[in-house]
């Protein structure tokens, strides 16, 4: 359970937040799962379709450029990635989830804009109608916190915004 769960998110004035989106297409129907959460969530909370944009990436190493190309745009009050990283065999899945989550940090300290993470690695991940439909389900809730997550922080930045301009 998120901290935010059982909390409204603050309403202001300000123009709605536009959010960018980004899902690797790696076990697409699980990472799907996630996008389908947020936009419920979002919507939930006031926030218009129209006002989330969604990008696919190949993988979930290709998430970092993507969230940096649209981040330059200026476009995006936060950008949230989602992703999969298994392993499938060959010891590297730690290093791509550690290399996303890491350039991700780095992009949102460059930008200055929010980049928030569910690019999920598990510790055991097998193509079983087990494990799909566990982390089908996890990742639903996870797009829900993360749409919360996503709100308090564009929140947050606008009181800081309000702080520097006053």
């Amino acid at each position: 359970m998120d901290q935010f769960q059982n909390s409204n998110i603050p309403q202001s004035s300000a123009p709605a937040p536009r959010i960018a989106f980004i899902q690797a297409r790696w076990h697409a129907q699980i990472v799907d799962q996630c996008r389908i959460g947020f936009e419920d969530e979002m919507q939930r909370q006031g926030v218009k379709p129209e006002r989330l944009d969604v990008y696919d990436a190949p993988g979930s190493f290709d998430i970092p450029l993507l969230a940096k190309k649209l981040a330059q745009t200026g476009r995006y009050d936060a950008i949230v990635a989602a992703g999969l990283v298994v392993d499938g065999g060959i010891y590297r899945h730690d290093f791509v989830a550690g290399t996303v989550v890491n350039a991700l940090l780095a992009t949102q300290l460059e930008t200055g804009v929010p980049m928030l993470s569910a690019v999920l690695t598990p510790h055991h991940f097998q193509e079983n109608a087990q494990h799909i439909d566990f982390f089908t389900r996890h990742f639903l809730i996870k797009g829900q916190e993360a749409a919360r997550a996503c709100l308090k922080i564009i929140h947050t930045f606008r009181q800081v915004a309000q702080l520097t301009a006053a």
